[in-house]
């Protein structure tokens, strides 16, 4: 096993840190941008990524526990992902959240094993897992909003208000929840709500 002061792996669980600890920031920026325009739907789904993303950058520092009280200089590169136009935010998360999948935690995980950094590779590979999950689910919400079906179906859909809990069964949700009267931005395909049973 490689030592740990001086070892790849070291740099890019702080490199890996400093990418979390960005996307949270930006999600939990997007969900505001969502938030001023109706999307509260939208604005959930960053926001519950963000929350993941959170956790991700703590599993990352607690590998890092070893050099608590040091400083790791590290370079990097990250994205700036400022719009108005939320289907567009949502393919920025997207594109982020595959290219972490794709190529930097699988490289990282590689190196990882090669220096004898077992359980790092494992964070990293299991992790890598879930950002091609946030990439789909971006990936999904983004389609929707693309071709105008964020809160109208072709058949006739369940639809959960995620502000009271109302299901509504329709072509299109109506513009205001009939229980609590929120906008039909709280809408959101009872299949896609993780809150439905």
């Amino acid at each position: 096993m490689a030592d740990f002061r001086n070892s790849q792996t070291k740099d890019n669980l702080m490199r890996a840190f400093a990418g979390e600890s960005q996307a949270r920031n930006r999600y939990i920026m997007a969900a505001e941008q969502a938030k001023k325009q109706n999307l509260a739907v939208i604005e959930a789904v960053f926001r519950y990524t963000a929350h993941q993303e959170k956790e991700h950058a703590e599993i990352f520092y607690q590998h890092l526990k070893e050099m608590a009280g040091e400083t790791i200089h590290i370079d990097g590169g990250y994205p700036i992902d400022i719009s108005e136009d939320i289907a567009k935010l949502l393919r920025m998360a997207q594109h982020n959240e595959y290219e972490e999948h794709d190529s930097v935690y699988a490289s990282f995980a590689e190196t990882a094993q090669k220096e004898g950094f077992l359980a790092v590779e494992a964070s990293f590979r299991m992790i890598a897992n879930i950002e091609k999950m946030h990439g789909d689910r971006f990936g999904r919400f983004a389609e929707l909003l693309e071709q105008n079906k964020l809160f109208v179906s072709n058949i006739k859909t369940g639809w959960i208000c995620l502000n009271c809990g109302h299901v509504f069964e329709g072509e299109a949700v109506p513009e205001k929840c009939p229980v609590c009267h929120h906008n039909r931005g709280y809408f959101i395909r009872l299949e896609l709500s993780p809150f439905e049973k």
